[in-house]
């Protein structure tokens, strides 16, 4: 390997971890804006409702899978 190989490769990563910084700093500021989580919108009903039915695939899925 040459001197400048060792060079570009240098450059190279450097960039790399510089980059890898810049996004940790970008991260750390969008938490620090103190941005809302959202929220979905889905009422009390909705979330106790019973959402599992056993349909014709499940049933299928069920047979070739000998549950």
């Amino acid at each position: 390997m040459s001197t400048s190989d060792k060079t570009t490769r240098a450059i190279d990563r450097r960039a790399f971890f510089r980059a890898g910084g810049g996004a940790a700093v970008v991260a750390a500021a969008s938490l620090a804006t103190g941005a809302e989580p959202a929220v979905a919108a889905e009422s009390d009903t909705e979330r106790k409702k019973a959402r599992y039915t056993e349909s014709e695939h499940v049933k299928t899925f069920y047979r070739v899978n000998r549950y």
